[in-house]
């Protein structure tokens, strides 16, 4: 028992001997430990909060986006009320920490502007909501569906599942493509080229019904057939469709519609023709004498 009692008198002895003095605070390897315990614990705790309040409010008709901004508010607020109350329970005087904070203030006037950067774009993007989870955009030569929205990056995957992340920076100061800002109704443009002599009213009504044929073009907006030029080697022709299933997909609608398209000319004597040039010889240089 005694040595029981030696062996922990000269374990708080070790863990109760200064390493450094912070104004008026001695710190100790116990203060250390008490400081390191407690922050991981008000870290899981605050997800768990997080996860709690976007569980709570799926139940209400506040779409995916807002619900993750305030779990996220929600989140870093406890994060910093925390870490005052651990800081002051710990017997640190926070007027002491001025010193570090001027020290913090020049690195990220140096180092950390981008990272500041990103986190204030990020609790912009959820607020003023440019974008939201599941919207497809392109920022950039990025192009893919937005599945997360975090304080400093944005997770973007593209069609070939590949997960891109894009500084929430890039949201404010880059243009960005939402295809499905408003309704999600997108419209597609199909090029298309006929040989010269080809009756057009016919070009015309063979598109319609193309598009009519297709499920994923709908009705309303109905389907548009325009001629938009006389080409080298073609009349042109732009079959425009609209469509809310395929904004993730467009390459394969346009791809469908291309086939359909060539098949219907096909059966309809239709030609799409090659690219056409005429070629003049013209002769020159002076006339080779006859031999008699």
């Amino acid at each position: 028992m005694t040595n029981m009692q030696a062996w922990l008198d000269r374990a708080r002895a070790v863990l109760e001997m200064p390493l450094l003095s912070l104004g008026g605070t001695q710190i100790t390897l116990w203060l250390v430990a008490y400081l390191v315990f407690f922050a991981v614990l008000l870290f899981w705790v605050a997800k768990w909060v997080q996860n709690l309040a976007e569980k709570v409010l799926s139940r209400t008709s506040l779409d995916i986006a807002v619900r993750q901004a305030a779990g996220t508010l929600a989140r870093y607020l406890l994060l910093l009320i925390g870490l005052l109350v651990i800081l002051q329970t710990a017997g640190i005087d926070l007027t002491t920490l001025n010193v570090l904070a001027g020290a913090l203030g020049i690195g990220v006037g140096f180092g950390l502007q981008n990272v500041i950067s990103n986190f204030f774009s990020g609790l912009i993007i959820m607020f003023e909501r440019p974008i939201k989870i599941g919207d497809r955009i392109e920022v950039n030569d990025v192009e893919g569906d937005v599945i997360e929205i975090g304080a400093r990056s944005t997770v973007v995957l593209t069609n070939d599942n590949i997960a891109i992340i894009v500084p929430n920076s890039k949201f404010i100061t880059e243009n960005v493509v939402n295809w499905m800002y408003n309704d999600g109704k997108v419209r597609f443009r199909v090029p298309v080229g006929v040989s010269y002599g080809s009756d057009v009213r016919k070009v015309e009504k063979v598109l319609l019904e193309v598009a009519a044929q297709e499920k994923e073009v709908l009705r309303d907006p109905p389907p548009a057939v325009r001629m938009t030029g006389f080409g080298d080697s073609a009349l042109e022709f732009e079959l425009r469709v609209w469509s809310d299933s395929q904004v993730h997909r467009k390459g394969w609608l346009v791809s469908a519609l291309n086939m359909a398209i060539h098949e219907r000319f096909r059966e309809q004597g239709i030609e799409i023709p090659f690219p056409q040039r005429d070629l003049h010889i013209r002769s020159g240089g002076p006339a080779t004498p006859q031999a008699e």
